[in-house]
């Protein structure tokens, strides 16, 4: 068995406000949308029980861009990992208002979902949108994109799979940028950041970040083998 070494968590477990919509829908479909983290192999296609590309996207949120990206894009299913149960049950209330069938949720921490559960070369893409930033100096460490993470999540990737991540934190975005241009088995697919893919709606917090003049990095790059 494959030593379980610790890591930094890149979370901190609040104690949100579930709200009675929420967790109708958390105790009603997540039996049908969860899947339970185990130390087992997934296998995707049956989880979702058909064969399509398969997209990980690591921190929803609330699943707003989860359930407009599920909406646009049919024929791809979106396995989606969340930590916080608010977040959750707004995304399985999501799925049940749209009718959505191509979306698994995880409710655990990434590092150890892409350990124990997901085997290599399963996925074509991934979304990490807008991870916390830590931005004090001293939590920079809690970071989501480090050298150690990118390593193992691109051993996921099909050769061609891409790694989206999107941030409204320039020194982030610098870190991220420095990161991925650093593992050889990815190449950036722009200059630096690369516009906005169609597929990644504007959040209403990015809307009103933009109007205030902040500004908002993308990056996006390809396993080249």
């Amino acid at each position: 068995m494959q030593a379980r070494s610790p890591h930094i968590r890149s979370f901190v477990l609040r104690q949100g406000r579930v709200s009675n919509a929420q967790q109708r829908c958390y105790d009603a479909l997540m039996p049908q949308y969860g899947i339970p983290y185990a130390v087992l192999p997934l296998d995707l296609n049956i989880a979702f029980g058909r064969e399509a590309p398969k997209i990980l996207e690591i921190g929803f949120g609330m699943g707003e861009s989860t359930t407009a990206i599920a909406l646009a894009h049919p024929a791809n299913d979106y396995l989606t990992l969340e930590v916080h149960t608010p977040g959750v049950g707004s995304l399985l209330k999501q799925i049940e208002e749209n009718k959505l069938g191509n979306i698994r949720i995880i409710q655990h921490d990434a590092v150890e979902v892409l350990r124990d559960m997901l085997a290599n070369n399963v996925l074509d893409g991934v979304h990490i949108f807008f991870p916390d930033p830590w931005h004090k100096t001293r939590h920079n460490k809690r970071r989501l994109i480090q050298a150690p993470f990118v390593a193992q999540l691109v051993q996921k990737l099909k050769p061609g799979g891409y790694i989206h991540v999107a941030t409204d934190w320039q020194d982030y975005a610098e870190q991220v940028l420095s990161v991925l241009s650093a593992e050889p088995l990815l190449e950036n697919t722009a200059v630096d950041y690369a516009p906005r893919p169609a597929y990644r709606p504007l959040t209403k917090f990015e809307k009103r970040g933009i109007r205030l003049g902040h500004g908002v990095w993308d990056l996006v790059f390809r396993r080249n083998k």
